[in-house]
This record gives structure tokens, C-alpha cells and sequence, in this order.
């Protein structure tokens, strides 16, 4: 059906998009009609997007840069690497994957991020910020180093993830190392939220003439093929040059402050001028950057007047640009995200030393509540997670209750910081891992699976997952007052399980957990929210066979409720513990851990995710795959205790025999 649907629109709407199957094919059109190409190819995203949701703003602010990409360089010889990702549609459809793209995103379809698995195309694989300059410094000396003299390596990143001291990291790197790299600055002063910071204004601020980079590249052929400078001396006037234009425009650029050579700023709209300026500055030997200014959602009137909500909108009607907001018709239970964000402010506003940070992602986190009332007490740091946490850090070792909300992913890029910063000086910052477990259809990059496991080995350190939003709530106001380390929540995206969640806020006992449920013949033990699954997983095992299963919530990771373990313990042989994380050194290993410590001799079934990457889909989907929605639980358990009457079985009958030998 959507097969007809293409071809239908082809005919009318996409007359060359639709042959153009590689960028092969896109190096036949003719250079004056490649503003049309870029039209039709701004509205298949649109139109794509509109039925299958996705990241539908970046990707119509680099319309025109992708186009002459590939136009201009030959790919996939010549690398491209697209920091972050969120951009690279455009570049998904212009190299094979048209016809597929209707599958974005979605459960065994193509990947919403860039993936060497998924094409030769996407020189690298990414998913987290500000990657980009280093990966493709990498490849540009690795070509040299392989003596791969005509291999172009291209990154393109945002000024968004130029905010990354990652980036700061590969560029100071790039400027001492021997490559050929370009780093093409994509600029459009909007990240999924504004932007903060100087280097931000920097860009807006920064003034380059054009008619002076022209005469100066121009001067530069012509001393270079008349064989009057070497490579080694081109530093030095490059220096040289710096100085004079300095000392003219009285602006210092950044770039070339760092011996990078920079082209710009230039119209990233203008297709025709970059593929000119992309043809004339790919052979420039050493770094260069090529700073565009771009618009976010270009093309659509929607999503140029409201970034934001236009970053990820959504289905929406192309032709309005009304998006399909399902207005429930009665009361629903509340996002995570949304109970964090009324609770902190709740918070902050009987605590005046309660400070919030954010990498970023204010409204993704739901930051926005406390920051429209209390703007002065939430700071928004930019896509910088290793300094949020130090940050955090200082805030918290002069008395402040800072409440630092990255997401679970994203974490991952602040651990040693998480150690040497704040667990090993046992200092109290609040870490909120929001989007924690499965994610859903931004795939592997962004699935919190990984923080149980990569939290609980710090010393110093507290560990707590709410199994629904009034937990969170009294976790949040029991974190608020522990002095004793930093105190880690984590909880998932999407809606919580109960309507009426606005209770008084009470203080939660630390590593206690709780008895949800009694029974007599098995034990599960759960932590989060995999506790709803659970339980209607243990209804539907007890409805339909003759079993007794009782059910206990942890709550806390570390410390565990070892009180409640030994209850366990010793009333229970078989036991299995279910979390929404890996289970190789997450909750069930610490049970394990227990129980062996202990010289308990039973036996621990662990459900979760194995050793592995969890693709991308929508949740319900990718549960499933992992046996972790209610019928694969059911169905595990079932299993587990099957095994387990067999094994006794066969014990006793082996009993038997050995008596009736005797």
C-alpha cells in the first residue's frame, strides 16, 4: 500500500528524487536543477515524518549541505559523519534507502540514527552528541597514515554539540595532527531547547569576509603551484594572516586562533554556492571548517515558528500543520517527566536551596515547570553531562541540594565524574536518570539499560527505582534531605500507573523495600516499575495453574533490604528477580550476590536484558522480544517452576531407588 502511495506521489510531486537511487545518481542531475532536487527531497521528509513520526526539524535544516555533499564528494570512499544524527535523513534517502524509508524508526525497519550496520553510507555509528570531530580526525589520519591521499573526510556537527567538551576535545586535537580533515559547522543557533553559553553567541556574533577568504585561498594556489611554500611553512603564514585579519576585523576567530583554516559564515540554504565552495575547498590540504548558517525546520512554516515542538512533532496533517494531540476524554495517569518536573518545583519552593540542572534538555525532562517560575535556580549547562555532574558537585559542596536530571543514556559520558567528583567526596547531589530502561525508537543509543549496573560498584553511593509516581514523589523528597552521598532515581519515560498521583509527600526509609503480594511456592522479586508487569504476570500464572507466588519490591538497589532478603531467604528455594536493565552486574546479580554471601543454597532465576544492544522500536514491542511484557514473564515463571518441580521429582525418585537398593 505505501508502495502505491510512492509512486503516486512520484509522478505528480518527486521527479527526480524517485531516480535517484545512490548519489551516483545524483551527480547525473544537472547542477542548475539541484534546487529542485532539494525541494523534493525537503518534502518526502515532510510528508514521511507527518505519518511516521521522527526528527523532523534537523533534518530540513540541512537539505541543501546534504545535497551538495554528496554531490560533491564520493561517498562512500570520501566519510561523512553526522554528529548526533538527528539531521541525516536527507542523507539516509539520497543513498538507497528511499523506498525504506517509511520503516524509520520502527521495529525491524532502518535505524532513526546513522549505522555502518545498516549502510557503507554511515561512515559512523552515533546516537550521543559531539562525537563527530573525533571520529572523523581519526579517519583523516588514518587515510594519510595508509597513504590514501585523495580519501575527503567530512564531519558535520551543530552548534548545539559544539557545546560538548568532547568536541572542544577533537578540535584542539585536530589543530596538532597531521590530516585533511573538514569540519563542516552547522549553525543554527537552536538545539532541541535554546541554546546556552558563549561559545553560542560567539557564533551569532562572529563576522567573516567572503571576499577576503576568496582572495586569500585564491593567492594561496597560485604561491602553492608556483612551488614558493611547503606544508610545513603553511602554518606559519597561516598564523601570519590570522594576526593581520585580526587586527582588521578586531575579532579573533576561534578556529583559525587554532591554525584551522575557516570559510565563512555562508547561506546553508544556498545549494548552488555550496556545492562551489565545496568543490573549491575539498582539496585544501590541513583542517578547515566551513561554518554555515542554517534554519531549523526550513521550508515548513511550522516548524521554522516553533523549533521545539517541532524537533521530534509527532504526526501531523502536512497540509495545516496541526499535530494529532490525543486530548484524553478522561483522567490520565501523568508522564514521569511531568511528575518530576511539578515535584521539584513543589520542592524548591518550600527548599530554597534546591537548585536544578539540566544538560540540554529542560523540556525533555520536564525542567521547564520550575524554570518558568524559578529561573534563576535552574540552569540549563548545554549538551555537557561531565560538567553538569561537577558542577553539581560544587554546588553541593557549599551547601546547596542540586537536583542534576540527565538522562539514564546520556549519563554514561559523565561516570568518571560520577566517581571522582561526587561519590569519592561522598558529596549529596540528587541524580535523576530519567528515560531509564527499554526506550523505544530511537534504539540502542538511547536505551537506559546500563545505570543499575554501572552505579551500583561506586562506593558512596545510593540507588533507588520508584515502581510508580508516588514512590517518585517521596523518593525525591527523601533525597532532598539525605546528606550521606549522592542519592541516584531512576525511572522510565513515558505515562506512569496511578490518576490520582498528587499526594502529601512522606520520607521513604533507606534500602527498605516491600511486600506487595504472599505466597508460598516462588518468590520475585522486582525493582521499578517492572513491578506492574509482574504482578499481572503472577495473576494470570496463579489464575491458570495451582501456584502460590509472592511478590516483593526492592525499591533500592544499594543499599539492598538485606532484612527482607533473609525472609526470603529462608522461606523460599526458588526466586526469581525481574529488572528493566542488563542483567549481567544489575539487580539480580546483587541478589545473586546476596545469596552467596550468605551460604544460601537455592535457587535465583534473573530475568532482563542479556548481553546484548536492544534495537529500536516501541516499547511494547521490544518487551516483548525480551520476554519482559506480562505473557513473557508469565511464561518464564511458569517454565522456572516446571523446571524446579521436575528437579525435585527426579531428587526424590533418585532418593528412592538409593533405599530400595539398600
Amino acid at each position: 500500500m505505501h508502495a502505491i502511495f510512492t509512486m503516486e506521489m512520484t509522478d505528480k510531486t518527486y521527479k527526480y528524487l524517485y531516480n535517484i537511487d545512490s548519489p551516483v545518481d545524483l551527480k547525473a542531475v544537472p547542477r542548475k536543477e539541484l534546487t529542485k532536487v532539494c525541494d523534493e527531497l525537503r518534502q518526502f521528509i515532510i510528508d514521511e515524518v507527518s505519518k511516521n513520526p521522527g526528527h523532523l526539524g534537523s533534518s530540513l535544516g540541512v537539505v541543501e549541505l546534504t545535497v551538495a555533499l554528496h554531490y560533491v564528494f564520493n561517498t562512500p570512499y570520501d566519510r561523512i559523519v553526522w554528529d548526533v544524527g538527528h539531521q541525516a535523513y536527507g542523507h539516509k534517502i539520497l543513498t538507497g534507502r528511499r523506498d525504506k524509508f517509511y520503516t524509520n524508526r520502527q521495529f525491524k525497519g532502518i535505524c532513526g540514527f546513522p549505522s555502518p550496520k545498516e549502510s557503507d553510507y554511515d561512515a559512523f555509528g552515533v546516537g550521543h552528541s559531539s562525537t563527530s570531530i573525533s571520529a572523523a580526525l581519526g579517519m583523516s589520519v588514518a587515510a594519510l597514515m595508509k597513504n590514501e591521499q585523495n580519501r575527503q573526510v567530512v564531519a558535520v556537527i551543530g552548534d548545539g554539540a559544539m557545546t560538548g567538551g568532547l568536541a572542544f576535545e577533537g578540535l584542539n586535537n585536530t589543530s596538532m595532527d597531521k590530516n585533511n580533515l573538514l569540519i563542516i559547522l552547522n549553525d543554527n543557533q537552536m538545539a532541541i531547547d535554546p541554546i546556552n553559553g558563549g561559545f553560542t553567541q560567539y557564533l551569532i556574533d562572529i563576522t567573516t569576509s567572503q571576499t577576503y577568504n576568496r582572495l586569500r585561498y585564491k593567492a594561496y594556489k597560485t604561491i602553492k603551484k608556483l612551488g614558493l611554500i611547503s606544508d610545513e611553512g603553511k602554518n606559519r603564514i597561516i598564523g601570519f594572516n590570522n594576526t593581520v585579519k585580526a587586527a582588521l576585523s578586531k575579532q579573533h576567530n576561534i578556529f583559525e586562533g587554532l591554525n584551522i583554516r575557516y570559510f565563512g559564515p555562508v547561506d546553508g540554504h544556498d545549494v548552488d554556492n555550496l556545492v562551489k565552495i565545496l568543490s573549491d575547498i575539498k582539496d585544501f590540504k590541513g583542517p578547515k571548517v566551513l561554518h554555515l548558517i542554517t534554519q531549523k525546520g526550513k521550508g515548513y512554516e511550522p516548524a521554522e515558528k516553533s523549533v521545539t515542538e517541532w524537533h521530534a512533532p509527532g504526526k501531523f496533517c502536512v497540509e495545516t500543520g496541526e499535530r494529532n494531540v490525543v486530548t484524553p476524554t478522561e483522567p490520565t495517569p501523568p508522564l514521569f517527566q511531568d511528575v518530576f518536573g511539578e515535584t521539584l518545583l513543589e520542592l524548591a519552593q518550600q527548599n530554597e536551596k534546591i537548585l536544578a540542572i539540566t544538560p540540554a534538555m529542560p523540556s525533555g525532562c520536564s525542567m521547564t515547570i520550575m524554570q518558568k517560575e524559578l529561573p534563576d535556580r535552574v540552569f540549563d549547562v548545554g549538551i555537557a553531562e561531565g560538567h553538569a555532574v561537577t558542577f553539581s558537585a560544587g554546588l553541593a559542596k557549599d551547601g546547596m541540594v542540586p537536583f542534576c536530571n540527565i538522562y539514564s543514556s546520556f549519563m554514561q559520558r559523565a561516570y568518571d565524574n560520577v566517581i571522582h567528583d561526587v561519590a569519592l567526596q561522598e558529596l549529596p547531589v540528587i541524580f535523576c536518570l530519567d528515560r531509564a530502561g527499554v526506550v523505544g525508537s530511537d534504539g540502542a543509543t538511547h536505551h537506559g539499560i546500563f545505570d543499575l549496573a554501572y552505579m551500583r560498584c561506586i562506593p558512596n553511593i545510593t540507588i533507588a527505582a520508584p515502581r510508580n509516581e508516588i514512590e517518585l514523589r517521596n523518593l525525591m523528597y527523601t533525597a532532598q534531605e539525605f546528606k550521606s552521598g549522592p542519592f541516584v532515581i531512576r525511572y522510565p519515560r513515558g505515562k506512569g500507573y496511578i490518576v490520582d498521583w498528587k499526594q502529601p509527600m512522606k520520607k521513604v526509609k533507606i534500602g527498605k523495600g516491600e511486600q506487595l503480594k504472599a505466597g508460598k511456592d516462588l518468590a520475585v522479586i522486582t525493582i521499578g516499575t517492572m513491578a506492574h508487569s509482574a504482578a499481572r504476570a503472577i495473576e494470570k500464572v496463579e489464575r491458570e495453574n495451582e501456584i502460590s507466588i509472592a511478590h516483593y519490591d526492592m525499591r533500592f538497589l544499594k543499599p539492598l533490604d538485606t532484612e527482607m532478603l533473609h525472609e526470603i531467604a529462608s522461606n523460599f528455594k526458588q526466586i526469581v528477580t525481574i529488572e528493566d536493565g542488563v542483567i549481567n552486574g544489575g539487580f539480580g546479580s546483587a541478589v545473586l550476590e546476596f545469596m552467596a554471601d550468605n551460604n544460601y543454597k537455592l535457587n535465583v532465576k534473573r530475568l532482563g536484558i542479556n548481553d546484548t544492544f536492544v534495537e529500536h522500536g516501541t516499547p511494547e514491542q521490544l518487551y516483548n522480544m525480551l520476554g519482559l511484557d506480562t505473557e513473557g514473564i508469565a511464561k518464564s515463571l511458569l517454565e522456572y517452576i516446571n523446571i524446579q518441580k521436575h528437579k525435585i521429582d527426579f531428587e526424590l525418585a533418585e532418593q528412592h531407588i538409593k533405599v530400595k537398593t539398600k
